[in-house]
């Protein structure tokens, strides 16, 4: 398998994009996480990746979505974004995730990308602005990789992001970014209308012949003004993702990207381990993009070192949830996030203003922690990389209070947490994209 898949980048990429990646986000993602490693030896911190979400602004309307994409366009504009950049360069940064919204509806997009050839970013899409235009100047970069989301079969996708002829679209701009030879991922929300239809060996090797070198599954997060709980999975539903992305990684010819398990599949939050966090539209500093609720800003009169480093919420955060859980504070415990918002007095960073009510409203539900299920990586390339790069980095070791964590499959779910989906499953075959 490691040599088909090899031979896949040797053989199916730019030569010149795979070695600019190798550059900046193998080797610099690397040194990046050693630094990261002895700040916390000194008791320092800087998280050593950032997401950016650059823009609220989205062509779609997705169920679950906890961004304000109806609200006023709000976007980090160039020089803020740049200077953000720069700071977490100086700190040995060298990979960004770009998140929206819809990133590329920023105007300014591609000239962040132009201004900062020394970093590499992971742009999250639904691919409809991918455009040759746009690909032919990615290309041309070098520094940027389109993970294009694909929510299921042509119905399951006008049903999940709220218009019609979605797949078609998206899949043209995969189709576009293919054809200029981009290094391409493919991302899915797995919840309870997609799971049968992508969570499979067909949809992989679909991908794989496509020309796609990596895939994510992200877990479906009920989250936001309109949650719609009875799409999420249940614990059996996630160890059979979980278990589905480990055989994957050692079956096919493609790169499987996990955020939340170290190598032996420990569960770990990368927000909780102070590996990532988050600047919103407004420009906000938050935990992770589904947690919106800050103290401090990139727009601050402070270096966002000294910020990032003395953020007694962000700290507090990341101690707070590690004693409670090894999942998703977010999903399991919602009610420390109100408890921490109310200590710091964080502010909500939405345009809605509704985040501490929706947090109340939360229905507690297990995400990636389940203990004594415990599924390991079978790869050895996954195992090294993980317990060099990917870890709690002790935060576990030191904070985690089995008594204090509360399982939630133990509680009887009430009222919409227990609802089961009642959206429709169907097959994805050739014909729905078309």
């Amino acid at each position: 398998m490691y040599l088909r898949l090899a031979r896949r980048f040797l053989v199916e990429t730019d030569k010149r994009l795979l070695m600019k990646a190798a550059w900046t986000l193998g080797l610099g993602g690397l040194i990046s996480v050693h630094k990261h490693k002895r700040r916390l030896k000194r008791g320092e911190f800087f998280p050593p990746f950032l997401y950016l979400s650059v823009i609220n602004s989205c062509n779609l309307r997705c169920q679950g979505c906890w961004v304000d994409v109806a609200a006023k366009q709000h976007r980090i504009e160039l020089e803020a974004a740049n200077k953000t950049i720069a700071e977490a360069k100086a700190m040995g940064n060298r990979f960004f995730g770009i998140l929206g919204g819809e990133p590329f509806m920023h105007k300014d997009l591609l000239k962040i990308f132009a201004a900062n050839p020394d970093v590499y970013f992971q742009v999250f899409t639904n691919g409809h602005f991918i455009t040759d235009e746009v690909a032919v100047e990615l290309r041309r970069l070098g520094n940027v990789t389109p993970l294009i989301s694909v929510e299921g079969s042509e119905i399951i996708s006008d049903t999940r992001r709220g218009r019609e002829g979605v797949l078609s679209q998206t899949m043209k701009g995969l189709e576009t970014a293919l054809r200029h030879k981009l290094l391409v991922g493919v991302c899915t929300s797995v919840c309870k209308s997609n799971i049968d239809d992508l969570v499979r060996d067909e949809w992989v090797d679909r991908l794989i012949e496509m020309g796609v070198m990596y895939c994510w599954f992200h877990i479906y997060r009920p989250v936001g003004p309109e949650p719609n709980q009875a799409l999420s999975l249940s614990s059996e539903e996630q160890r059979r993702v979980r278990q589905f992305v480990v055989d994957t990684r050692v079956n096919k010819p493609i790169v499987v990207i996990d955020a939340y398990h170290d190598d032996a599949g420990n569960a770990l939050c990368p927000a909780a381990t102070g590996f990532t966090h988050h600047v919103g539209p407004w420009g906000d500093i938050e935990p992770c993009p589904v947690i919106q609720l800050a103290t401090e800003s990139i727009h601050d009169d402070r270096p966002l070192a000294e910020t990032m480093n003395k953020s007694e919420f962000l700290k507090d955060f990341r101690e707070l949830t590690a004693q409670h859980t090894r999942g998703c504070v977010i999903m399991e415990r919602p009610d420390l996030l109100v408890q921490l918002a109310e200590k710091h007095g964080a502010r909500d960073t939405t345009a809605r203003k509704a985040v501490i009510e929706e947090l109340k409203n939360v229905t507690p539900r297990r995400s990636q922690f389940q203990p004594g299920d415990e599924i390991p990586e079978r790869s050895f390339v996954y195992r090294w990389a993980k317990k060099y790069a990917f870890n709690d980095f002790g935060t576990y070791t030191k904070h985690f209070d089995v008594a204090k964590y509360a399982d939630p499959d133990a509680i009887e779910l009430t009222g919409s947490g227990s609802a089961k989906s009642d959206l429709p499953v169907v097959s994805l075959n050739d014909s729905d994209d078309r």
